[in-house]
């Protein structure tokens, strides 16, 4: 692997989940406000994410995906603040989709998101070996768009009306990071 890897950058560490997590993940998994970027439409049963959190220990290469929660570790004070995902992961094509939540708002835009997706992108490249990651935004979520071109993330191509938020059609970006 060669330089040391952590799940841990600045205030911010990934961990599994745990089974103290399953109330939190059924309160967020469950808000319609945020299934427009999960591209969720039904919600999740409580017995449905206890599974989930119970399989969290079989490995990527089985389950094809990965959950991390996002700790903010402050003041000694640890607050689970989000989620961040590897899905679709494909082994023979070396590659996977990322998500990230930040669920509360007065979260977002300080830093956060940006060093749990640098502790990603070095797990995928580093650790996973993949040779891209790739995430789809909507056009209208400025802020996640900042946040991987900041990251090396490069425009890949435009899905035109691909969104159905609210009743009004939405283009989705198609980013890509290609392991340098």
């Amino acid at each position: 692997m060669g330089e040391s890897f952590s799940f841990k950058k600045n205030c911010i560490k990934l961990r599994a989940p745990e089974p103290e997590d399953i109330d939190l993940l059924y309160i967020w998994e469950n808000d319609p406000e945020i299934w427009n970027v999960s591209n969720t439409l039904t919600p999740f049963s409580r017995h449905s994410i206890e599974q989930f959190v119970q399989d969290s220990h079989l490995d990527i290469y089985q389950t094809k995906q990965v959950r991390w929660m996002i700790d903010l570790i402050a003041d000694k004070k640890v607050k689970t603040i989000g989620t961040i995902d590897l899905f679709d992961f494909n082994p023979f094509h070396k590659r996977a989709g990322i998500g990230i939540l930040i669920k509360e708002s007065d979260k977002r835009e300080k830093g956060y998101a940006s060093d749990a997706l640098a502790i990603l992108i070095k797990y995928c490249f580093k650790v996973l070996q993949l040779h891209q990651i790739y995430c789809n935004i909507s056009k209208t979520n400025r802020a996640s768009l900042q946040l991987f071109q900041k990251h090396g993330f490069a425009f890949a191509g435009e899905k035109k009306e691909w969104l159905n938020q609210n009743g009004e059609w939405v283009d989705e970006f198609l980013l890509q990071l290609i392991n340098p």
